[in-house]
């Protein structure tokens, strides 16, 4: 993307001359040195419902977290567990994605070994969800550990319908994460889009959802856009991150955010999208901003 196009973009998003006092100039921010300072919450588009995953920004008390997010016009935080609701809530904002700590990447309900205590643990975990009008609640498929694909998906089937039923009585949705099995998360099972889709297919229940992980997914099969309008129908939820690194999605990383929001867009989609990159600005509430203007297509 051009940096005339990357100035377009930052006048239209971020308003300059209203609420923003450029500490570098426009060049820095084009440039994604993070000398910039929000001083208001933007007027965004309302194509795009945003939110972010707690755990990039854990060094921030979450009071003043939650505070700063609604102050930029962000609506919910991604991954808090249940002690952590109500704080948020007092500022106006949803937990977007719940979870617990025993919520395991690598110990999931491809095991049956594992399904007795996941279904007691997380049809606590949905109750509790659904008395704070949660909607969405994160599962994982678990570790391969030798196992092939079909019997993977037959086991989480097993493991997943009862709590399933229980779910949708509560309105509340479970939602499996696609994480890369190459980079960061070795031997998960669902590590591939077409995974999940059969799963999903498999269990055929209206309240099981794909996380999309769009950084996860450059890794493992690229294709993203295509990825995304040809299986939307399965997913619910979408989290961001430049590659490589998991670090900010400006341009200097290589996917092209503005065109996959759109695209998310034009699907019809209403959900949340949570920025879910590691930040290296010194401020790391710039770098939030910087990303969530981005994505305000």
């Amino acid at each position: 993307m051009s940096d005339k196009i990357n100035r377009r973009k930052l006048l239209k998003n971020l308003g300059l001359g209203a609420g923003i006092v450029s500490l570098g100039g426009v060049g820095d921010i084009v440039a994604g040195n993070g000398k910039f300072e929000i001083l208001k919450a933007n007027s965004f588009s309302g194509k795009i419902n945003h939110s972010v995953c707690r755990w990039c920004y854990q060094d921030i008390p979450l009071q003043d977290f939650a505070k700063a997010c609604a102050e930029m016009g962000i609506k919910g935080i991604d991954l808090l567990k249940p002690s952590e609701w109500e704080t948020v809530e007092k500022e106006g904002l949803v937990c977007s994605m719940a979870t617990d700590d025993f919520a395991s990447i690598t110990d999931g309900f491809n095991d049956p070994a594992n399904h007795a205590s996941l279904q007691e643990k997380y049809k606590g975990l949905i109750k509790k969800a659904s008395e704070h009008n949660i909607k969405n609640v994160i599962c994982f498929s678990g570790n391969r550990n030798g196992m092939d694909e079909e019997m993977g998906i037959k086991n989480c089937v097993t493991g997943l319908t009862p709590l399933l039923e229980y779910a949708e009585e509560l309105d509340v949705n479970l939602v499996m994460e696609l994480l890369n099995s190459k980079v960061d998360h070795a031997d998960y099972m669902c590590d591939h889009t077409e995974w999940g889709v059969k799963l999903a297919k498999a269990l055929g229940k209206p309240n099981f959802k794909l996380l999309y992980d769009i950084y996860h997914m450059q890794i493992m099969e690229g294709d993203v856009i295509r990825t995304i309008r040809e299986n939307h129908e399965y997913i619910n939820h979408y989290h961001t991150g430049g590659n490589p690194g998991r670090n900010e999605i400006n341009d200097s990383q290589e996917l092209n955010y503005p065109a996959i929001i759109e695209a998310i867009y034009d699907t019809g989609f209403d959900g949340f999208v949570a920025q879910e990159f590691i930040p290296t600005y010194d401020d790391k509430l710039s770098a939030l901003q910087e990303g969530i203007n981005i994505c305000d297509i």
